[in-house]
């Protein structure tokens, strides 16, 4: 028995135990191999065992860091991009940097078990090295079918390489599989996710320009321009990034080969690196482009002003054949066709009157139209109580009576005037008629060696020499009989019924305007200069701006504050235009100073001349919308997107129009 016993235990050594090692050896070889050495991981979910339970793991194509023992988010960092190199490869596109965990729950609870580690910058101290983001996505559906995402519970060990230069951070401990998540804490992180993805958005884009302006520095180095073969493999992979680069403004508008062309080109800037050895000569070269680039935006900056105050004095070959049309028209009609009906109407100060002053026809006629389909709209549906009066310049007059005349507003009045009808109005009576046209004015506007004595080129258009400009200061005069009347500028919509301002109480302020001091340059101290003692002791820098363009004026405080005769004083003093530049509004917010009441904001929204950011919501709720600034909406400058809220109140059918070929 002993003789057997040693046999057997012999043959247990020499055959059986073997054969358990290398079962054993075999299979955690099997397992490792699954998640490690591998450059990508397949495509197909492969069935992992924990305990009694399955879980089906489902992989997107990424590429994996050849040591990594599971599958972890690679994420770079914009400011330590220039350290990548071959041996920590560049993410792939944002669409493929989460890997999902997708698990079948069974009917009412679900556990998630992913293997995948948030990325994050945790080295103490070190918060503002880089700007990292791990993002993944889990997927899981409950048993109302609905998708939970949830957050593991990881444990980290974030490493970070010896030189601190390189902005990856990878994870390298197993995740710990995660407890039970409340519905709610799952549509929490829900809501969470887009966040996250959203600091990746359009970085591929960024990535290449950076790529791009290091190359140029990497030229201009003494070191590279003595190597002669990367010069010339730099050179090449600029122009391939160029080509992929294009004009995309996001990552989606890139072509399909722009992530090898990153890759190349990152390779070719390590090796760039490497070659340089100098750091003050690539600190001091750096500067200069930095300079050099900062100058030439100075000047872009003042061509692009210069241009767009050049468009926005021309005028359109449309327009200028518009009057042209009318007038021939006009004076086609004999006198009776000439004349406008319900002209009783005009100083009935019980009706709700309006002050137009133009020489733009189309710009006048949407005025016109927006007001008036406003005021049919309203509760009160009486458009005959409401009566325009345009007053134009010699030029347009024609045009102007001929249009309304094609294209009346309905039920309402309208009166057009010329200013040479008010004989009243002359140098000798007002002041700024006498400084418009002195040999020192015509000199400021029209003499091109003069054209850069002044920096704020806004104040040099020759609008500010016509006197239609300035009749809004002479309200009281040009409608001796009216007790209120309500200022439109030409270039302004109306989208709600305006009459309820004719019975706003002004407490006894002369103009009802609405305050533009939201920001710090729309105070006084912005329009007027108070290094002028005359200013200074009168006024406070501070003092909240108004606007123009919509304001109910009433008359008959006007004439017991004798306000004309206040504007015509300021305008005296500022002969030499040392208390304000050129403009209305100056003169305007000194004349009303201490007499203006102010309105809702909801009553005039402004910027839609030059601000492409004012919110749809503030635009859809005003009560007037104002082109104020360059980029008025009959120009081809004018903003796209705010054109819609003007075009919709012009007929483009109409017959005028089509022969002028004015189209929208």
């Amino acid at each position: 028995m002993t003789m057997r016993k040693a046999v057997g235990l012999l043959l247990f050594f020499t055959v059986v135990s073997p054969i358990v090692l290398y079962t054993d050896k075999l299979g955690s070889f099997t397992t490792s191999s699954s998640s490690s050495s591998g450059s990508e991981f397949v495509e197909d979910g492969s069935s992992l065992s924990f305990g009694s339970e399955t879980r089906q793991l489902k992989l997107l194509n990424q590429e994996a860091v050849n040591t990594l023992k599971e599958p972890i988010g690679i994420i770079y960092s914009d400011s330590s991009i220039d350290s990548v190199t071959q041996e920590f490869p560049l993410p792939e596109p944002t669409e493929h940097i989460a890997r999902v965990l997708s698990t079948t729950g069974d009917g009412s609870e679900t556990e998630l078990e992913n293997p995948i580690k948030q990325v994050t910058n945790g080295v103490e101290g070190k918060e503002n090295d880089g700007f990292l983001k791990s993002i993944f996505v889990e997927e899981n559906k409950n048993g109302s079918g609905d998708v939970v995402k949830e957050k593991p519970n990881l444990s980290e060990n974030t490493i970070r390489n010896v030189d601190g230069k390189l902005g990856t951070v990878i994870s390298s401990q197993s995740a710990q599989i995660s407890g039970k998540v409340g519905l709610d804490e799952a549509r929490k992180n829900n809501v969470e996710k887009p966040r996250d993805q959203m600091v990746m958005q359009d970085s591929r884009v960024r990535h290449l320009k950076d790529q791009l302006i290091r190359a140029r520095v990497y030229l201009s180095l003494g070191a590279t321009r003595n190597n002669p073969h990367f010069i010339k493999e730099l050179r090449l992979r600029m122009k391939e990034v160029q080509r992929a680069l294009g004009d995309a403004t996001k990552d989606s508008d890139l072509s399909r080969n722009a992530y090898d062309k990153l890759k190349v080109m990152e390779q070719t800037l390590a090796k760039g690196k490497q070659i340089q050895d100098d750091c003050t000569a690539v600190v001091k070269k750096l500067r200069a482009f930095l300079h050099s680039t900062e100058e030439q935006l100075r000047v872009h900056k003042k061509q692009t002003m210069f241009l767009t105050q050049l468009a926005a004095k021309t005028l359109p070959k449309g327009l200028h054949c518009l009057p042209l049309r009318l007038s021939t028209e006009y004076f086609s009609l004999n006198f009776s066709q000439q004349q406008f009906p319900n002209q009783e109407t005009l100083e009935d100060p019980k009706l709700h009157h309006y002050a137009l002053f133009s020489d733009n026809i189309l710009a006048a006629a949407a005025v016109v139209n927006s007001t008036v389909s406003h005021a049919q709209a309203s509760f009160l549906r009486e458009p005959e109580k409401h009566v325009f009066h345009i007053v134009t310049d010699r030029l347009n007059y024609a045009a102007m009576r001929m249009w309304f005349l094609a294209n009346p507003p309905g039920k309402a009045a309208i009166q057009v005037q010329n200013t040479e009808e008010f004989t009243w109005l002359n140098s000798s009576y007002s002041p700024v008629l006498k400084q418009l046209g002195s040999p020192s004015m015509i000199d400021y506007y029209f003499k091109a060696h003069r054209a850069n004595s002044d920096s704020n080129m806004k104040f040099r258009n020759p609008k500010y020499l016509s006197i239609l400009n300035h009749l809004r200061f002479y309200l009281a005069e040009i409608f001796p009989k009216l007790n209120k009347v309500l200022f439109l500028d030409d270039d302004i919509v109306v989208q709600k019924d305006l009459s309820s301002l004719w019975t706003l109480n002004l407490k006894g302020k002369v103009n009802g305007a609405v305050e533009t001091c939201r920001e710090n340059f729309h105070r006084f101290d912005r329009y007027l200069n108070f290094s002028h003692p005359l200013i200074s002791k009168n006024f406070d820098p501070h003092a909240c701006g108004w606007a123009y363009g919509m304001n109910i004026f009433d008359l008959d405080e006007w004439k017991k504050q004798n306000i004309t005769e206040v504007y015509h004083s300021w305008q005296k003093l500022n002969q030499d235009r040392q208390l304000w530049k050129l403009g209305t509004l100056p003169p305007g917010l000194i004349t009303f100073w201490k007499q203006t009441f102010p309105l809702d904001r909801s009553w005039h929204v402004l910027g839609l001349g030059y601000n492409p950011s004012v919110s749809q919501k503030e635009i859809e709720r005003a009560a007037v919308i104002h082109y104020n600034g360059n980029m008025k909406p009959w120009l081809e400058i004018g903003i796209p997107k705010y054109r819609g809220y003007w075009a919709k109140f012009v007929d483009y059918d109409q017959v005028y129009l089509r022969d002028c070929n004015i189209n929208p």
